[in-house]
């Protein structure tokens, strides 16, 4: 079976109001195998970026300068995913942008039968994003909080990039779809009740000291509105704490 993990970024959220794919990465597993192969490609967009998206991703325009359009990545593309089940966190996200592009690129060469064209006709699209929320009912299910739950190391996600969330993305699904959670601190009911011995431990300490202030800087602030779009972006879903706070 070949399975295809998939991950893209953007000038923005909204594919429909003319944002662009600037970033694909894909990593090919074969029998739940990684087999070194990948699909990684820089795209110049011609048009600007939204500034939260480059505080989410840190990719300007002037990197993008000089990297081909995404008529000069569509076939290669197109080969190394045809066939595959092609699994994306959050899926419909990704699809509508890539969608967007094909038919751009079809308007571009006046080819109808392009222009018709869905990714679903290519390969099987799985929702990562779906498939955990349907596994773990009620709970977060970002692939940040995915890694913390299958303890999978995402250290390096300091900054998004599409073919390193892919990898990530990888190595959570098989964690995910392995069936071995049990091996990873004996089930979810005793992980659930030895952090609460631990967070009871640690309120315990927290009211013996004075507590200290710290005020948010314009850059904290504005890097932590940048991560809640990502939040957004990434779970299809607006963050709680904008649902509680409105105005962060």
């Amino acid at each position: 079976m070949r399975q295809i993990f998939l991950d893209t970024e953007t000038t923005g959220l909204e594919p429909d109001m003319g944002h662009k794919i600037i970033e694909i990465g894909a990593v090919e597993c074969v029998d739940r195998k990684l087999t070194g192969r990948h699909f990684h490609k820089y795209i110049n967009p011609q048009r600007a970026i939204d500034d939260g998206a480059k505080e989410v991703h840190g990719i300007t325009e002037a990197f993008l300068a000089d990297k081909p359009v995404f008529a000069e990545v569509w076939n290669e593309f197109r080969e190394f995913v045809e066939g595959a089940e092609v699994i994306i966190h959050n899926a419909p996200f990704d699809v509508s942008f890539i969608e967007y592009e094909v038919a751009d690129l079809a308007r571009d060469r006046n080819d109808t039968s392009l222009r018709k064209l869905r990714l679903g006709q290519v390969c099987q699209i799985t929702d990562s994003l779906a498939l955990a929320r349907d596994k773990h009912p009620g709970q977060r299910a970002s692939l940040d909080a995915l890694c913390r739950r299958y303890e999978v190391d995402n250290s390096q996600r300091q900054l998004h990039g599409a073919l390193l969330d892919a990898e990530i993305l990888a190595d959570v699904y098989l964690a995910m779809t392995g069936g071995q959670t049990a091996l990873f601190g004996g089930g979810e009911r005793a992980a659930t009740a030895s952090h609460e011995s631990e967070n009871a431990q640690r309120l315990d300490a927290a009211m013996t000291q004075e507590l200290r202030v710290v005020g948010v800087s314009d850059s904290e602030a504005a890097a932590h509105a940048a991560f809640l779009d990502l939040v957004a972006k990434k779970s299809g879903a607006e963050p709680i704490w904008r649902q509680v706070l409105p105005d962060a």
